[in-house]
């Protein structure tokens, strides 16, 4: 699913608070590649799990992907926005004038139907700012710790968002559904993976990366993404 928009169309999104900037780098926007335009595409995060999922899911798209170590930048974008695609269209806006270039960014949650749809758009900051995966895990085990099985389903959302440096932002959106295990299982993936039980009965962190790429949330929006980034370099 895409869909097309400015920043300031999005929630949220005329506030774009960049902090910790320093480095900057203007990259080329496109490089050619005999008759196929290869684009610069520059990703919106440093988290080594994000990054290793965008590159292997957009392998086969027609961009060289720069990560922001590679460009020389550090930033810290404020994620304020009240849903998934503000969040995601500030962090691409946001690097996307940084490097000059285009710039892809995801914002993604867990949505618990037994806690109201908490944690949401907080997923990442579930617990408070101090707390890593595993504590993360941990509190939502205690919370669901009365919840009977059938009443534990939940859902992963995704949205990723691709920017231009004017602003330009295209949306593509990912479901991903299922429910909270009782308890870790898997060592693959990151975040709520290893309690999040897929329909087959395996959590995603024990599904492989291509099992887990055909039907995560961030792997159907990637997709739609992917071919997006296929029509500009044709």
């Amino acid at each position: 699913m895409l869909r097309s928009l400015s920043l300031s169309s999005i929630a949220g999104g005329p506030n774009l608070a960049v902090a910790g900037g320093r480095g900057w780098l203007r990259l080329p926007r496109t490089v050619a590649d005999g008759r196929l335009r290869i684009v610069r595409l520059l990703l919106a995060t440093s988290n080594p799990g994000k990054v290793r999922e965008f590159q292997r899911l957009l392998a086969k798209a027609p961009v060289e992907v720069v990560t922001p170590a590679e460009a020389g930048l550090s930033l810290d974008v404020v994620e304020d926005g009240e849903t998934y695609a503000a969040n995601a269209a500030k962090k691409a806006v946001a690097y996307a004038r940084a490097g000059d270039c285009l710039a892809l960014a995801d914002d993604s949650g867990i949505e618990v139907d037994a806690l109201g749809g908490r944690p949401g758009v907080f997923s990442a900051r579930y617990g408070g700012e101090g707390l890593d995966d595993e504590g993360r895990n941990d509190l939502l085990l205690h919370e669901l710790a009365a919840i009977p099985d059938e009443a534990r389903t939940a859902r992963y959302q995704a949205v990723v968002a691709v920017a231009w440096p004017d602003g330009q932002v295209e949306l593509f959106f990912g479901t991903f559904e299922g429910r909270i295990g009782r308890e870790r299982r898997g060592t693959r993936g990151f975040g709520y993976d290893p309690l999040f039980v897929t329909a087959e009965g395996r959590t995603a962190a024990e599904l492989s990366d291509a099992e887990k790429d055909a039907i995560s949330h961030r792997g159907i929006a990637m997709r739609s993404a992917a071919e997006y980034l296929r029509g500009l370099g044709s």
